[in-house]
């Protein structure tokens, strides 16, 4: 296993936008907006009305407020 694959995180779980807003202390709204904006990370479509975000980019951007 090279170094790259060790830095990547073996359980990066999908988060629905329900599981992100419990984390992130924005409306639902206003997380759209954001992501529009470029100030959260954009999500993963799964299908044509559902979005997921993973967890480390959620970790990440709560780290960064």
């Amino acid at each position: 296993m090279t170094t790259e694959a060790k830095a990547q995180p073996l359980d990066d779980a999908l988060l629905r936008l329900p599981q992100v807003l419990a984390r992130v202390p924005v409306s639902r709204a206003g997380w759209w907006a954001g992501v529009k904006e470029g100030r959260f990370p954009p999500g993963i479509k799964l299908g044509p009305k559902t979005t997921c975000w993973r967890r480390s980019d959620i970790d990440r951007l709560i780290a960064s407020l």
